[in-house]
């Protein structure tokens, strides 16, 4: 609590059990078997899902172009490993309903050819926007769990004018080290590729956070910017959720992104640092995003590591890699146990959003039981974003959503704090969560009653204006009518009129 007035810019924040100790001292794992075959799904990213351009059959080497990206905001999907194509076809997504989603099978030949890399000969002397274009033709999203695009933020950033890149190693998630291995095994690409990030915004300045209860790392990335006076890297109190982006930049700057903009409103960009290190190999080594660096943690997994694994391989593979006993595992995380996804089954791919898989037993996930409130606030004193969740959870239990919306329950990022804070274990972040689904279906609903409206008023416009043509061609046709019939009449008017004019002569003929 006196943390909170000795430094302002930190706000809220708990101090989880780490769980970090079993694997940040261990080496990154890079034997991992190379799977016999491998799950790519098309849509690994923000944005529209790529579209596959390989056929079944098809023989591809790893690098290959699998499906290409659609529309500004997608990302391309690469081959992890030489092979061939055996099937296009929905499978399960790494997700808590597990619904299928499109994905390229890979049958593996074990030979790991590479396709031809574009390696520039000189990267640092690239345009910006040719550094862009390299990015994102590598598939490169930001590996902290958003998966937004890294070309896009590059180029926006440039077009935002940005003064500071901000490279988020916080990783403040429990039983999370992958990260924090990165920088203590290949800090000096790290710095390679914030270098190439700078250029490519054309800003002047990175700074970079690291928990402090990451000591290597932070030595390891200070020797390796030691060259570059424009590279800052700071140590920040080790404090979920440390790594959310607005609490990192508030920290770092002083400064606040406004609740409803974007960090690029006060001139800043954020990436991962695991993203950073994509960029190198994307830009120095032509190296397309195909794998990465996993967490493999929990109870139920007798040797917990950092692997490095091929995208598409099954959960179940680097489990049974890291010696997963199935017994004990009672819930699979993919991600961190505080904002991470409770998965239904292992059989799911790694994908690039993937940064740990967690195998929890049942004494880690064991629920106590729920007291009343005994109004303590230690919700309102644990929130980052500095709201009142447990008067958002009691407008939320009477269906007053608007009310909670009104409390600022948009703005909440559903990290978990106060339910983790509160001695009356109260689920505060699942009346949260419940409440924004219901957000979202009554917006679906309002907008299909608003589209169905639009559609009823277009048609009933359309049935009008069919009416009116209807009516002026049913004039239209009177007036023809009309005409003929007036036609007719003055046409057997005028035979009868000359009939009348040439039958005197006739008689007179007849007579003589």
């Amino acid at each position: 609590m006196l943390a909170l007035f000795e430094n302002p810019r930190l706000r809220g924040g708990i101090h989880a059990e780490e769980h970090k100790t079993e694997t940040s001292a261990l080496p990154i794992a890079t034997d991992f078997p190379l799977p016999k075959k491998l799950y790519i799904p098309v849509q690994q990213h923000v944005g529209k899902p790529a579209e596959p351009l390989v056929m079944v059959g098809e023989k591809v080497l790893k690098g290959q172009l699998l499906a290409y990206s659609q529309g500004t905001i997608s990302a391309p999907v690469h081959a992890p490993t030489s092979g061939t194509i055996v099937d296009v076809k929905d499978f399960p997504a790494p997700h808590p309903s597990a619904l299928p989603i499109r994905t390229v099978v890979l049958e593996s030949d074990g030979l790991e050819q590479w396709a031809e890399l574009n390696v520039a000969e000189d990267p640092f002397q690239l345009d910006p926007e040719e550094i862009c274009l390299r990015v994102g033709a590598a598939g490169v999203v930001g590996l902290g769990g958003a998966v937004f695009p890294s070309a896009v933020k590059l180029s926006l950033g440039r077009k935002n004018k940005i003064h500071t890149l901000l490279i988020n190693a916080g990783e403040c998630e429990p039983y999370l080290t992958c990260d924090d291995r990165l920088m203590q095994e290949r800090a000096a690409e790290i710095v390679a590729g914030i270098r190439l990030m700078l250029r490519g915004m054309d800003a002047p300045k990175a700074l970079v956070g690291i928990e402090d209860n990451k000591p290597e790392a932070f030595a390891a990335m200070r020797e390796a910017s030691r060259d570059f006076a424009n590279i800052v890297v700071s140590q920040v109190p080790t404090r979920y959720p440390m790594g959310w982006d607005r609490q990192m930049l508030r920290y770092l700057t002083g400064q606040e992104i406004p609740a409803d903009g974007r960090a690029t409103d006060i001139g800043v960009v954020v990436h991962n640092v695991a993203t950073a290190y994509a960029v190198y190999k994307a830009v120095c080594l032509g190296q397309p995003l195909i794998s990465r660096v996993v967490t493999v943690s929990g109870a139920a997994v007798a040797q917990p590591q950092n692997v490095e694994v091929p995208i598409g391989t099954l959960m179940s593979e680097v489990l049974a890699y890291c010696g997963l006993d199935k017994a004990r595992m009672a819930r699979l995380v993919m991600g961190g146990p505080m904002m991470g996804d409770a998965l239904p089954i292992a059989e799911v791919p790694v994908v690039k959003a993937c940064n740990g898989i967690l195998a929890l037993s049942q004494a880690d996930i064991e629920e106590p039981e729920v007291q009343p409130c005994i109004r303590c606030s230690s919700c309102v004193t644990a929130c980052p974003v500095g709201l009142l969740p447990l008067e958002m959870a009691s407008r939320i239990k009477v269906n007053q959503l608007d009310a909670a919306v009104d409390l600022g329950l948009k703005d909440c990022i559903s990290c978990g704090s106060c339910s983790y804070v509160c001695p009356s274990n109260i689920p505060l972040v699942h009346y949260f969560k419940f409440a924004s689904g219901e957000l979202v279906k009554r917006q679906q609903a309002e907008h299909k009653a608003e589209q169905t409206k639009r559609l009823i008023e277009d048609r009933n416009n359309r049935m009008e204006r069919i009416r009116l043509e209807a009516e002026a061609e049913a004039e239209r046709a009177a007036e023809a009518r009309a005409a003929r019939l007036a036609a007719q009449q003055q046409a057997q008017q005028a035979k009868a009129e000359g009939t009348e004019k040439t039958a005197p002569g006739v008689a007179a003929e007849e007579t003589a």
